[in-house]
């Protein structure tokens, strides 16, 4: 594929690859010129994969200015498909994760900013993925398809005005190319390469604004929270040099989201908060995105208005209407959104009892979500939508001994004993209350 190149009149002379790798190595900026010319040399494979992964080294080390992620971003996602959404009239804007256990927020999020009148084409990326991802949870309501074409695409958000599907391989190719680089080389949290990635495939889709939600902890691959603030200037400030509008949320990822960790058992607890319903942690953080969604698309002005407008949409209803035309919409039964206890039930659910008496101190995200997938993961690699756990204390709840920390949902005696070596250190308990931590520790605008 070639990519759609910018008009440059200045005369460029191609340096090699190894000039290049060393200027950045040395702390050297690149021009416009020389980022093009490295994302249309990857993109052609015209770069040998040893020396991307010298340049993702450097670049992890020295960094980018916010001009150069800026003209990465543009060129990466000039590297493929740029969808065209002019044609629809109301405003659109995206969310992005870094992802995070429990996190179903987009699975809310869609829907309901389509309810109040904001176009949301989200197209689920790997990089949005914490061992489950969300077209893994909606993959256990039956007929489900979350493989849409472009044209399908847009077809849907006029009809709709949301869709939660795969990211199609048209959409900033050379961002996957590096990604998969990344993974292999150690470089997945340089800033620079999760700006450009992020920017590139979310302005490719045709957002006009985005809202990201910068997740920190055990259970977030981005674990400190210095690192988390960094990137969320990051983005805002290469989105706003891009012309768009861009706000981040640093949000607290050292518990579970929710109460459940599993796809229907999530899946579950995403329509019970568009039914009002739901634990306070996950309707915390589904209002206050999604009041920055209908602010930053100009639905709501204050934010007292932003927040009503919200409320208002999840107690009436209408969000889970439309959660419901976009599940019909793309072949899913919304029989089982009317009625989620026909979702499947596993075999055996028992209680992870509390060792002793205490107060949860601490809680390990990550080790659950590592009990989860030992739990429900196949030889194929597919989820067992019965499986996972619910009813997960939160740090700051009193347990007396043999209380139940958490439900576990299983279908195999094996895997459970698998399971158990991780899910039992995930809980530390004290004997004195610690202050729960904040949901939301830092607006980036």
């Amino acid at each position: 594929m070639k990519k759609k190149s910018v008009v440059s009149t200045r005369k460029f002379i191609k340096p090699s690859f190894a000039y290049l790798i060393e200027k950045k190595r040395d702390g050297g900026e690149f021009s416009d010129e020389e980022i093009r010319y490295i994302v249309d040399s990857i993109l052609d494979e015209e770069m040998p994969e040893s020396q991307q992964a010298a340049l993702a080294m450097a670049v992890y080390f020295q960094g980018m200015s916010a001009q150069e992620t800026a003209i990465f971003a543009e060129e990466m996602m000039l590297s493929g498909e740029v969808v065209d959404l002019s044609s629809i009239s109301k405003p659109k804007v995206d969310k992005y994760s870094t992802g995070g256990v429990g996190d179903k927020t987009t699975l809310v999020l869609a829907p309901l900013a389509a309810a109040c009148g904001v176009v949301m084409p989200a197209m689920n990326a790997v990089d949005e993925d914490f061992v489950i991802s969300t077209l893994d949870k909606l993959s256990a309501i039956p007929g489900f398809d979350p493989e849409l074409d472009i044209k399908g695409f847009i077809k849907q958000l006029k009809k709709v005005g949301c869709t939660i599907v795969r990211q199609d391989p048209t959409i900033a190719p050379v961002d996957r190319m590096l990604y998969d680089l990344r993974q292999n080389t150690a470089t997945i949290q340089s800033l620079p390469l999760i700006t450009g990635g992020v920017l590139s495939k979310k302005l490719a889709e045709g957002a006009e604004g985005l809202v990201v939600d910068v997740k920190w902890g055990n259970g977030a691959y981005i674990k400190d929270i210095d690192q988390a603030k960094q990137l969320g200037r990051s983005l805002t400030r290469v989105a706003r040099s891009m012309k768009r509008r861009c706000v981040a949320l640093i949000t607290d990822m050292n518990q579970p989201l929710g109460d459940t960790v599993g796809t229907a058992l999530e899946l579950q607890e995403a329509i019970a908060l568009l039914k009002g319903e739901g634990p306070e942690d996950l309707k915390e953080l589904v209002l206050k995105l999604g009041m920055e969604v209908v602010r930053l698309a100009g639905v709501a002005g204050s934010t007292l208005s932003a927040k009503q407008t919200v409320q208002k949409h999840i107690k009436d209803g209408s969000a889970l209407k439309k959660f419901k035309e976009m599940i019909a919409a793309q072949g899913g039964d919304t029989s089982y959104i009317d009625d989620p206890e026909k979702f499947p039930k596993a075999e055996y659910v028992r209680k992870l009892p509390a060792p002793k008496r205490g107060y949860v101190h601490t809680i390990n995200a990550g080790m659950i979500a590592r009990g989860v997938q030992l739990l429900a993961v196949d030889e194929d690699g597919k989820y067992d939508p019965a499986v996972g756990v619910s009813e997960i204390k939160k740090v700051g709840t009193q347990v007396k001994q043999g209380e139940a920390l958490m439900m576990i949902h299983y279908n195999d005696d094996k895997k459970l004993a698998e399971a158990l070596e991780y899910l039992k250190l995930a809980f530390r308990l004290a004997p004195k209350r610690p202050n729960p931590p904040e949901l939301v520790a830092e607006r980036v605008a």
